[in-house]
């Protein structure tokens, strides 16, 4: 074969090509940015709108198909989907990929603006517009409740939150406050914090 008879005459060139080759490709491993939790940016935006006591096929046709005719002329649209529910529109638009995220959500709002004067009178609040942002969705998500009352609860999670935020690597630890709607054996009511903890690499 002409490439190993090559290569056993040129050994100490091979040898220090593969030398060169394999520093090289350790040095591209450690420098390159790895992330186990990347910020991604995905190019849908939502459009949700409550319709409370109404039936899911006037739903549609007041509110879905509406909002789905201003939305049909955005740029960069790839599809739409929409769920009609009773009470409840969902709609979700979904733009080419490499799409301005902002640019995509402003158009969007407008679209929604233009539609308000089809939609009924009777709606209690103009339907939300928002996007999905996975680095701002918590990685560990975990519970804080007893029966010692809620001042007390709240001290040790604000005290747990401080705690977590000084870890190297989180970006933020947040505590949110629900209180169980219904009394324990000790009839004494149950608070619940949730820290939600976020990576930054």
């Amino acid at each position: 074969m002409i490439i190993s008879d090559t290569s056993i005459k040129n050994r100490i060139s091979v040898v220090v090509l593969s030398v060169i080759i394999l520093v090289i490709g350790t040095y591209c491993y450690i420098a390159l940015p790895r992330e186990s939790a990347p910020d991604i940016t995905i190019p849908n935006v939502f459009v949700s709108t409550t319709y409370k006591g109404v039936s899911a096929s006037d739903i549609e046709t007041s509110i879905t198909i509406e909002i789905e005719k201003k939305l049909k002329g955005l740029e960069n649209l790839k599809k739409i989907k929409s769920v009609s529910s009773e009470g409840s529109s969902q709609i979700n638009i979904e733009f080419i990929p490499g799409t301005d995220i902002d640019d995509a959500l402003q158009k969007v709002k407008d679209k929604i603006d233009e539609a308000k004067g089809e939609l009924p009178s009777d709606l209690e609040d103009d339907p939300s517009v928002f996007e999905v942002n996975f680095s701002e969705m918590p990685i560990v998500v975990f519970s804080l409740s007893g029966d010692c009352g809620i001042t007390y609860l709240k001290e040790i999670a604000d005290d747990l939150e401080d705690d977590i935020e000084a870890i190297p690597g989180i970006l933020e630890a947040e505590v949110s406050v629900k209180s169980a709607s219904k009394l324990t054996r000790t009839s004494l009511p149950t608070t619940a914090f949730r820290l939600r903890h976020f990576r930054a690499w």
